[in-house]
């Protein structure tokens, strides 16, 4: 193995092995209470329309549209009241000429009513006539059966991550049951003779492991599953190669943290060339923190070769880890939700490489504010303490104090 290698942009790395990526078929069904977060496996057809009736959109009164044309605050149009559209069931009620029926958000529209006009816009008199005092059109305040499902028409994509609107349709509809992708599992293994379990008082020159639970969570935010058997391994090629190939057989995707430094113990590289083809498509990422990561596919399976340093690895797990869960899952995978803020210090940077700074927000008079948290890459306190990360783009060598930049939310 070369002591030197190439970097590209995580883009670059992502384009190269997303396009080989088969997306897994093995399904679960699932009730809704236990399949937030999860993948659809096939598209789920509406049983009836949504909403299977017209109902109002506002409190006010059900009328007829044409009785309330020319109305006005100088020509009010004045109307019966022939009773209140209960909540819950059918009107008995019909709503005719020079008429008006009491109605309140969700009611079913009585029979004869095309339209409901709010009650803001209303006055009502002792005598049990109500003035209305704006005109409104046919359908104007109200949602017509259908209108946001037709029968049949699609509930959910298939391949869609569930989420509250998503299960909220399908409840809607009465749909209590649904099946969806099994997670792909992930193999995390972590590297290093000075690697110690959480668990454990670390002697002097060890380090408990950070990187295998904050891997763990990110996987299963990210629609993965940490599988079971992951170890904590020695500085030793023999081991990592021969864990590696047991976790490729038993996970779908494997994750090292360490090892994947430009140096003689390069060994996850080394290891990962072992594995199968077509192996390494990118050493290398034109990122900070995280520049010496390793992309590759095995035999089918994406693996990622991650810097030991907490912030490195988190951070690349975020730009290269959960777009390859998403492509195992099939389905799209969206970038962090970010916004604007504006530097309290310089950062310099370097022409070529895209850096990312963990920030913390606060808000002042000139607006929102991003103070950078400076630190080495194996402080996890950085994240920790960060609202964000400023992503300081490749082709900038710096940012001045006052510049705006954007900021990516941590999740």
């Amino acid at each position: 193995m070369g002591e030197f290698f190439q970097v590209v942009t995580h883009e670059q790395a992502l384009a190269a092995i997303l396009p080989l990526i088969e997306p897994l078929g093995d399904r679960e069904r699932l009730p809704l209470s236990a399949a937030t977060g999860r993948v659809l496996a096939e598209g789920v057809p509406a049983p009836h329309p949504l909403p299977q009736f017209a109902r109002s959109a506002m409190d006010g009164f059900a009328i007829r549209a044409a009785d309330s044309h020319g109305a006005g605050e100088g020509a009010a149009a004045e109307l019966e009241i022939v009773g209140e559209v209960p909540m819950g069931g059918r009107p008995s009620l019909r709503v005719g000429p020079g008429q008006a029926a009491v109605i309140h958000t969700g009611g079913m529209l009585p029979e004869g009513a095309d339209a409901v006009v709010p009650v803001e816009y209303t006055q009502q008199l002792e005598d049990g006539v109500v003035e209305v005092l704006r005109a409104v059109g046919g359908g104007q305040h109200v949602i017509q059966a259908g209108e946001d499902y037709a029968a049949g028409e699609v509930l959910v994509e298939a391949r869609r991550r569930l989420q509250a609107p998503e299960l909220g349709a399908l409840a809607a509809c009465g749909v209590t049951e649904v099946e969806v992708i099994v997670p792909p599992r992930v193999a995390i293994l972590s590297q290093g003779d000075e690697l110690v379990a959480p668990e454990r008082q670390p002697a002097p020159g060890q380090v408990r492991d950070i990187n295998s639970l904050a891997l763990s969570v990110l996987v299963d935010q990210g629609g993965g599953r940490p599988w079971p058997g992951a170890a904590i391994l020695p500085d030793s090629l023999e081991a990592l190669e021969q864990a590696a190939r047991r976790a490729l057989a038993g996970a779908d995707m494997l994750v090292f943290s360490a090892g994947s430094s430009v140096s003689v113990r390069d060994l996850t590289a080394r290891a990962i060339e072992r594995l199968g083809r077509p192996g390494i498509l990118a050493h290398g990422l034109a990122v900070r923190p995280g520049k010496p990561t390793v992309v590759a596919l095995c035999e089918g399976k994406p693996v990622l070769g991650l810097p030991g340093n907490p912030v490195s690895a988190q951070v690349v797990f975020q730009l290269v880890g959960r777009p390859l869960l998403a492509a195992l899952l099939g389905t799209a995978c969206h970038p962090p939700a970010r916004l604007q803020a504006v530097l309290t210090r310089p950062l310099s940077s370097l022409a070529g490489r895209e850096d990312r700074v963990p920030v913390r927000l606060h808000r002042a008079e000139q607006g929102l504010q991003a103070e950078p948290l400076l630190g080495k890459s194996n402080s996890i306190g950085l994240l920790v303490r960060a609202d964000g990360l400023a992503v300081i783009e490749r082709d900038l060598n710096g940012v001045a104090a006052g510049q705006a930049v954007w900021v990516e939310l941590l999740p």
